[in-house]
């Protein structure tokens, strides 16, 4: 399992890499067309808009020949104001339509259609001048009309004067009605006075009849011109009208033509844009499925990993508890014993013994003290591992506990002849708040260490306050430790060399309990050190003097009474009788028990002055005994 990996993070980013890297894509590529799609909208909202001016520049333009006819027709000069109105009207459409087109060609249409309709415009004026020639031809037609009938009221009868369609009569007939018409004129009444002033009439009606006559004949050669004219220029008014409409039809197709581009162009973008769309998602589904695969697969392996390791837990657990129990057990099973060695061999260097005995005394005693510290070294290390530590608060004397374990170990160390310097704030004559004990268990382990590591110069101890902190220093001119060991010397069973431990010995774990213990007390334990000049390890803690809820009545010193009688129960006989030993030498009357409920019995038929007991013991414990 240490060589198996897991990849998840890894594969997770990859996965929210890829599928952001295919949704940025996919989005590019849909803004691009969504670009593409709103110009192709616009673009198509503009040839709507050209189709619809086009559809009213057409409509207009069928209005104004509606106009043009009335105008030819009725050949009134109103109906040609109204004509040009729509007209100039259809001229300002087709400049606003212009302003939307592009296409040059297209432009050039609209210009050719305004030139048309001033065509148009010009025959319509012509076609009323030829209108109003051909109305004075008709005046001279009704003079003509008139002086005929001048001459019926003279009393001259013509042949029309009885048929209004001579031109149906035959031959025969006409000449026999012309013959009857000639014999009444000839026997009408006449007035013999007047026959000259008749004669001068008739002459001068003849004369003006035959006059306006000849008038008659040129102008009807002219007639027939103008009217000639007048059919080509309505033929030019139809081919004008016609030639407005098919361009008209050339630009509405043409826009149609571009809108339905338009649409394609729309259309096509729309399925580039389902087709991305399907093809992200597709993409999206399989990356989705493939990296579901592969982290599932991980997350398989790495629930087997994690259950294998629950169960690697489960056995370092119980391995650790065991440990744990087995060094308690050990530990109080070698402190009983070793208590007893160091117990009688200070009972054997109080007796008197000759040089060569005290020296093998000593060793003893050195070597078990020795074993010892290592027992304790190792049930701190226990307790602290499974946080069982309990932590006091209560006040004790920094500058007591500080001189007492200062000179307690330059004493184990006369023959190095180090200098002890203490420093201490006055401010600590008042005493501060805290666990004593492990505190001296600190200062014990870093100025015990100080001592050991240092052939000659000093050993510096001082204490201050700073920022509402307790800052102890201890400084030495020892050994020092390399810089790249200064942090390696705070692990467990570990020292900065083999050679030190060589010479030195110890067993690694002295700064690591003072490091944690330090920690639990809610301080900091720090290294300055300079390999080969000396090291400065820096205590820092809160700092709590003594206020008036702690303060006691001072402890007076009562002085020792002799003959007091003990009651010493222990089921270990060798402790029992180290035990009874220390307490005769110093003049006790002592009763001795392995067994308390015995203890019980003589308790109610003596009296004594205190007790000394073991709390774990067969039968009945300490507790239930007291």
């Amino acid at each position: 399992m240490d060589n198996k990996k897991s990849y998840i993070p890894i594969k997770v980013f990859v996965s929210y890499l890829a599928l952001t890297t295919l949704v940025v894509v996919a989005g590019w590529i849909l803004y691009t067309e969504n670009r593409v799609f709103s110009s192709t909208e616009n673009k198509l909202a503009s040839e709507n808009n050209k189709i619809l001016k086009v559809s009213n520049l057409l409509s207009n333009m069928y209005k104004t020949e509606s106009f043009s006819r009335i105008t030819i027709q009725s050949n009134s000069e109103k109906d040609f104001q109204n004509y040009l109105t729509q007209t100039n009207s259809l001229k300002s459409e087709i400049d606003s339509l212009k302003n939307l087109i592009n296409n040059e060609y297209q432009i050039t249409l609209l210009d050719s259609v305004k030139m048309l309709l001033s065509q148009k415009t010009a025959n319509i004026k012509q076609l009323q001048t030829i209108k109003n020639q051909s109305n004075d031809d008709d005046a001279v037609q009704k003079a003509i009309n008139k002086i005929t009938y001048m001459e019926g009221t003279l009393r001259k009868l013509n042949l029309n004067d009885f048929f209004k369609d001579t031109s149906s009569l035959k031959e025969y007939e006409k000449k026999v009605y012309s013959d009857f018409v000639d014999y009444m004129n000839q026997n009408i009444p006449s007035d013999n006075t007047n026959t000259l002033s008749q004669k001068v009439l008739d002459s001068m009606l003849i004369a003006s009849k035959a006059a306006l006559s000849d008038v008659v004949r040129r102008t009807s050669k002219k007639q027939e011109s103008l009217t000639i004219q007048e059919n080509e220029l309505l033929q030019n008014e139809l081919s004008i009208s016609e030639q407005l409409r098919k361009i008209l039809s050339i630009i509405e197709r043409e826009i149609i033509i571009n809108t339905t581009k338009s649409n394609v162009e729309k259309e096509a973008a729309l399925n580039k844009t389902n087709e991305v769309v399907t093809i992200a998602a597709g993409v999206g589904f399989v990356l989705t499925i493939f990296f579901s695969i592969l982290i599932l697969s991980d997350f398989s392996k790495t629930q087997s990993y994690k259950n294998q390791l629950e169960i690697a837990n489960s056995k370092t657990e119980t391995l650790l508890k065991n440990r744990e129990q087995l060094i308690s057990t050990v530990s109080h099973d070698l402190k009983t014993p070793l208590s007893t060695i160091v117990g009688y061999a200070e009972l054997l260097g109080n007796s008197d013994l000759n040089n060569k005995q005290s020296y093998y005394t000593k060793n003893i005693k050195g070597s078990s003290e020795y074993i010892s510290q290592l027992v304790q070294d190792l049930l701190d290390f226990t307790q602290i591992e499974a946080g069982k530590i309990s932590i006091e608060h209560i006040p004790f004397s920094l500058k007591e506990i500080i001189n007492e374990v200062g000179k307690s170990i330059q004493s184990v160390y006369q023959q190095k002849n180090l200098e002890l310097i203490l420093n201490i704030d006055k401010k600590f004559n008042q005493r501060i708040v805290g666990d004593p004990f492990r505190l001296r268990q600190v200062l014990t382990n870093l100025i015990g260490n100080a001592f050991k590591f240092t052939e000659k110069g000093f050993i510096k101890i001082e204490a201050k306050t700073s920022d509402n902190r307790v800052v102890i220093r201890v400084e030495d001119s020892g050994i020092g430790i390399e810089k790249d060991k200064q942090q390696l010397i705070f692990e467990e069973f570990t020292q900065a060399n083999q050679s030190i431990e060589k010479k030195y010995g110890g067993t690694g774990l002295g700064l690591t309990i003072s490091k944690k213990m330090v920690e639990i007390l809610g301080g900091k334990l720090s290294l300055q050190s300079e390999f080969g000049k000396g090291s400065i390890f820096e205590i820092t803690l809160p700092l709590e003097f003594e206020d008036a809820a702690f303060k006691k009545e001072k402890i007076t010193t009562i002085p020792k009474p002799n003959n007091l009688s003990a009651i010493v129960i222990d089921d270990d006989v060798n402790l029992l009788n180290l035990t009874v030993e220390v307490l005769k030498q110093h003049h006790y009357n002592v009763n001795a028990f392995t067994d308390a409920r015995e203890a019980l019995k003589m308790i109610k038929a003596n009296t004594f002055d205190f007790i000394i007991t073991d709390i774990q013991m067969p039968g009945m414990d300490g507790f239930t005994f007291l």
